[in-house]
């Protein structure tokens, strides 16, 4: 039943052909349980493991590998090689995407959780009555039309209506389903509001929620995936992970790469034709075989097969270093995305607030000697832990608050007339409430007043175990006054008193709404010296002003306290007893914001990050929240830029996208205006971050480009999200951003040095089938170097430093190619000298080498003859080793030169040097270690088809390596002097990750 909200209790029953004093008989449980389905929420078929490793290798790089790993098994194999050569490079290039398709797998997975997390927000039992009798049942077996009875603690089993008030109110804490700071009160009447949220269904009980006061009996609407927790789940079910803006650039050039790998070998190919048929090959299919194996070679070149596992390493050692801001990363690819974050959804409710509702003001009559003057007091501590100063008007801290004497009774009636509990969690090191938030703030409170008649008081409380500090003043006073008698709260009367006895004194203490208590007041206290005075139409009004003050400008939460001195001997109270009442004061109270808030939503915005706030409370508190952080000071109001959902929805399309660029607030919401707000911001082209804790948040989280949950929330909230604050403060995500900033940079950087790496083994393997020399690289060394000498140096420099106005710069445009214009050409420069450079080790040594053949140039690129024509040397000459290994260690050596250059993208080694990344320095001669150990240990140099060295060669390979370094720091000056604006027109088209027709931000 989907309006029950609107419809009377009788439609309700008559709907349900339900008897409300005798529930449903058998025979309908079982019609509605056919009807309406099991009270459970369906468990999705989960994934297949085998469909989850193939979903892995569903990239086109990867296809790409694959396909070169098996061409290559098979041409070895129809070579006749056969045992460790054959299946070396194969091999390897499988590990490596094993590796990757093990971590997908793993993500995956976890992503899943949060799906089966909401069945813990589902009761276990319910109390229901069928057939005339009561019983308890399992919750499961709930059917719509069930009458179930509710009372202090229950958690909700179903959706249900209310029928029935069983006490003086019901009240029920909805916090995770719609993120309200306060319990909400529920009745029985019926609701006629269009549109309307959770927050306005006032006679709805929701599945999941938690009764804190009273007690009252309510009919089954829905239940399993008909109830608000059920739209949840289907919420998350709908909500496909889009790919980080990394994921996307990456897949790009996965297809930029494979047309150039194409062309490239159709090319080679083409330009080789006339070779097929060379004596040297032994036939036409030999020689179409022999070339074809040239375009796999350059296959491997082109493709960077260590780029996936550089990025996961990156963005790991990335995540490690947010571990230590208390920022703890789920999802790798998440930590890339805070980089170009515009703009960030908060939840208010325990995320810019602490959701722990604390007294921060007090007012008091100080006395009426000269007129009547109220004394007003700031309460500081924002949490439930007994810590915290009472400060004065001029901002003195009262030493000893008790000595003040309405201050003593506000702290006797606190303790008294109250029905919560707070307890110290040594688990989770912090203080808990059961019971409501402002019972328990003002349990808090009289902790911070403290007790009377010891000048130490201060100091001796904070002796205490936390345990025992806990409720040590609140336990005092219950120990000193003896409960005799209680009235209840009630909505006529909103107020509560309780009758109690010490030392034949009997005294009833209330606390109610100021407008009840006052208007039942007939004396008040004064502060300065514990008098009683008569409660003037002055005072009266004196009070109603700081009230007024308080709820309005303020929009504090405002409780009054009374007291009365009644006849000795008076066991129970009436209500005709509350009246002729002595006012003690008046607390205001509120869910403070955090401290350090204020700060982190000023750096946002520094940084050109905006930050919205979303919670479920009413327009008018969250503003107020607002101005209380400080972080708004700069908007004179809030017109425009707050909305409801409601008044968002009514609003025309075009009015809508105006609001989506200015909104700050976004206030009484319910889970699928989340979803809404976030969908609505990525149409207009925004990364958007969503911060919340609650169930109610999991969609949005999971919607988001980065979900942010909070460390002390819930399993779904935290299942839902990328990433997750340890210490639950706004003021973290500042610096994961950071962080996240500094995390793209690099990675950005060693992309660049893997791409212009590979573009050098490229030309190199090109060149030499476009000369007609002898192959210079075979292909497991280009495996060797991918893998090891560009993987090493390329994972170091991830440790590059952060820049110091790394928060100083507007968000980078999610289509921002990693590699554009002017830096094309930069690469392109340096991976042609490193092709160059290459090739030229190779010639050297046939032409040049003191122990090489020292040929002409012209028998080196007629080497495919030489069988066939008589000659001064031995055609075995052209099988030597040592030329590759010459080119092999030119490629090694080059490439550690070009890692140095990556330190920075434009700044000279002069400014930035070497030294800067120690990380960067101890790999580089780490890798030169790993190939001498190739070169020189016997088993390694024959696998990976190598030689010794002599020095002599060593020497021409260090001539020809360092000019790499001298090419970029011309290139760098240029850029740092914008010629590169002049090549920008140029190379616009030949983005190296291209862009795409998406959001420019």
């Amino acid at each position: 039943m989907e309006n029950a909200y609107a419809r009377s209790v009788p439609e309700v029953l008559e709907f349900f052909s339900v008897d409300s004093s005798r529930g449903l008989t058998d025979f309908q449980v079982a019609e509605h349980g056919r009807l309406y389905g099991k009270n459970v929420l369906p468990q999705e078929p989960s994934t297949p493991f085998w469909k989850l490793v193939l979903k892995q290798f569903d990239d086109l790089l990867v296809k790409i590998l694959i396909a070169a790993a098996l061409v290559s098994f098979i041409l070895a194999l129809a070579n006749g090689e056969t045992g460790l050569s054959a299946f070396l490079e194969p091999s390897v290039i499988l590990m490596i995407l094993a590796a990757n398709a093990a971590v997908g797998v793993i993500t995956e997975t976890n992503a899943e959780k949060a799906l089966e997390e909401l069945r813990a927000y589902q009761a276990d039992v319910a109390t229901v009555l069928r057939n005339g009798c009561f019983s308890i049942l399992p919750a499961t077996d709930l059917v719509p039309g069930d009458i179930v009875e509710v009372s202090v603690g229950c958690k909700i089993p179903a959706d249900m209506r209310m029928i029935e008030m069983l006490s003086d109110q019901l009240r029920v804490d909805q916090a995770i389903l719609t993120g309200e700071s306060f319990s909400v009160e529920k009745e029985l009447d019926a609701t006629n509001v269009t549109n309307a949220v959770y927050q306005d269904k006032t006679n709805i009980l929701f599945s999941g929620t938690v009764v804190v006061a009273g007690r009252a009996r309510a009919v089954v609407t829905g239940v399993g995936s008909n109830t608000a927790m059920g739209s949840i789940r289907d919420s998350m079910l709908i909500t496909e992970d889009d790919a980080t803006p990394l994921k996307k650039k990456l897949d790009e050039f996965g297809s930029f790469l494979a047309k150039v790998i194409a062309g490239i070998c159709v090319l080679v190919w083409i330009v080789n034709i006339g070779h097929f048929r060379d004596p040297i090959h032994g036939g036409l299919l030999q020689g179409a075989i022999h070339y074809f194996k040239i375009a796999v070679a350059l296959a491997v070149a082109a493709i960077p097969e260590g780029l996936p596992a550089v990025v996961t390493t990156c963005l790991a050692l990335g995540t490690k270093r947010m571990a230590r801001l208390n920022a703890i990363v789920r999802s790798l690819p998440s930590v890339e995305t805070l980089g170009c974050t515009t703009v960030i959804c908060s939840d208010k409710t325990g995320t810019l607030t602490t959701n722990m509702m604390s007294v921060s003001k007090i007012c008091v009559l100080h006395s009426v000697d000269r007129g009547p003057v109220t004394a007003e007091y700031h309460v500081s501590g924002t949490t439930y832990a007994p810590e915290g100063s009472l400060f004065d008007n001029s901002g003195v801290q009262l030493e000893i608050p008790a000595q003040f004497h309405c201050l003593l009774h506000i702290a006797m009636c606190s303790a008294l007339c109250n029905e919560s509990v707070i307890q110290y969690n040594p688990e989770k090191r912090s203080y808990e409430k059961i019971g409501e938030s402002t019972e328990v703030a003002l349990r808090v409170l009289t902790e911070k007043i403290g007790l009377p008649g010891f000048d130490s008081m201060p100091s001796a409380l904070n002796m205490l175990s936390k345990h025992e500090r806990a409720s040590y003043c609140n336990r005092y006073w219950e120990s000193q006054f003896k409960k005799v008698s209680q009235l209840e709260f009630s909505r006529d009367r909103k107020m509560m008193s309780v009758l109690c006895n010490r030392k034949q004194i009997e005294i009833m203490f209330s606390k109610g709404a100021p407008e009840s208590i006052l208007s039942r007041c007939t004396s008040i206290l004064c502060n300065a010296d514990g008098s009683t005075v008569p409660l003037t139409s002055n005072i009266r009004a004196e009070i109603e002003s700081k009230f007024n003050s308080f709820a309005g400008k303020e929009t504090l939460r405002c409780l009054a306290l009374a007291l009365k001195r009644m006849p000795l001997g008076q066991q129970v109270l009436s209500f005709n007893d509350e009246k002729d009442l002595t006012f003690i004061g008046l607390v205001g109270m509120l869910d403070p914001p955090r401290d350090e808030v204020r700060n982190a939503i000023l750096s946002c915005m520094t940084a050109g990050i905006r930050v919205i706030v979303v919670t479920g409370d009413n327009k008018t508190t969250a503003e107020s929240i607002c101005r209380r952080i400080g972080a708004f000071d700069h908007l004179d109001d809030f017109t425009g830029l707050s909305y409801t959902a409601s008044e968002f929805e009514e609003l025309q399309a075009l009015q809508k996208t105006v609001a989506l660029q200015r909104m700050t607030i976004f206030t009484r919401v319910e889970p699928s205006h989340k979803r809404m707000l976030v969908e609505a911001l990525q149409h207009q082209n925004e990364v958007v971050a969503m911060t919340g804790d609650g169930v109610n948040d999991a969609p949005a989280l999971k919607k988001a480009d980065i979900g942010i949950a909070m460390g002390s929330g819930t399993a779904v909230a935290k299942s839902a999200s990328d990433m997750v604050l340890a210490d639950d403060n706004f003021a973290t995500i500042v610096a994961a951003v950071a962080e996240g900033r500094a995390i793209y940079n690099n990675t950005k950087q060693f992309i660049r040095y893997m791409i212009s790496s590979n573009i050098g083994e490229v030309v190199c393997i090109f060149l030499a089938a476009l000369l007609g020399i002898p192959d210079t690289l075979v292909p497991v060394q280009l495996l060797w170097v991918n893998l090891v000498t560009d993987g090493l140096p390329a994972t170091a420099i991830g440790f590059n430093k952060q820049d110091s106005d790394v928060m100083k710069s507007k968000p980078r445009k999610v289509n921002e190619a990693v590699v554009t214009g002017w830096l094309f050409f930069r690469y392109l420069v340096i991976g042609v000298y490193v092709g160059l450079a290459t090739i030229a080790g190779f010639v050297w040594w046939f032409l040049y080498s003191d122990n090489g053949p020292k040929l002409p140039y012209t028998e080196l690129i007629n080497f495919d003859t030489c069988s066939t024509r008589e000659t001064d040397y031995s055609c075995t000459v052209f099988s030597d080793r040592h030329p590759s290994t010459v080119s092999m260690t030119v490629l090694v050596v080059v490439e550690m030169f070009n890692a140095l250059n990556n330190l920075s993208e434009n700044q000279s080694l002069l400014v930035i040097p070497p030294w800067s990344n120690l990380w960067l320095l101890g790999s580089i001669v780490l890798t030169m270690l790993l190939h001498g150990l190739i070169l020189y240990v016997q088993p390694l140099s024959a696998l990976f088809s190598v030689t010794p060295l002599n020095w002599a060669e060593w020497t021409v390979v260090l001539y020809l390596s360092f000019p790499v370094i001298i090419i970029d720091e011309i290139l760098k000056f240029l850029s740092r002097n914008a010629i590169r604006t002049r090549f920008n027109f140029r190379f616009r088209r030949v983005d190296l990750l291209p862009k795409r027709e998406v959001r420019d931000k």
